[in-house]
């Protein structure tokens, strides 16, 4: 009886390691500028619980993001990380983005984020500075897709390299 539960448990329970799902941890991010607006706007997604647990990590906020207990106090949270963690260089200087607001599609909150006042003709270099979810999870990728005026350029950042620039 021994000898078969020992087989059973050196044959069957090493195969229960595979059947959880593996976890990703990735964000994606486009930035494009708007001739008509003047405006470098930019779109990042990042899926809802991981959110949620970096600002239960960092605030000590237990984040209802995505759910009908959503409040403001969710959102001023959320704004502020991204404040902390998502910086915009224009021309190699640090500049203030306007936080336009937030949605979800399925598991992913949805940012919308803008830089106002920028004529076409004076934007030479756009940088993103994106930590985002790296203070908690080491493997955490964040993709740019940059693009502006026609050229493209696309970043994997990760927690050795955070920064992703596109020059014009």
């Amino acid at each position: 009886m021994k000898l078969i539960r020992t087989a059973f448990l050196l044959l069957i329970v090493p195969l229960f390691a595979f059947t959880a799902a593996h976890k990703f941890y990735i964000s994606v991010t486009n930035v494009d500028y708007s001739e008509k607006d003047e405006a470098v706007q930019i779109i990042t997604r990042v899926f809802i619980d991981d959110m949620n647990a970096v600002l239960k990590e960092r605030y000590e906020f237990a984040s209802s993001l995505g759910t009908d207990k959503e409040s403001s106090v969710d959102k001023e949270y959320l704004e502020k990380y991204l404040r902390t963690k998502f910086l915009v260089e224009i021309n190699g200087e640090t500049v203030k983005y306007d936080f336009i607001g937030h949605k979800y599609d399925s598991d992913m909150v949805i940012c919308y984020l803008e830089v106002p006042n920028i004529p076409l003709k004076t934007l030479k270099q756009i940088g993103i500075t994106n930590e985002v979810l790296t203070d908690i999870y080491d493997d955490q990728q964040n993709v740019v897709h940059m693009k502006v005026n026609g050229k493209k350029k696309s970043h994997v950042l990760v927690k050795s390299r955070i920064k992703g620039m596109l020059n014009l």
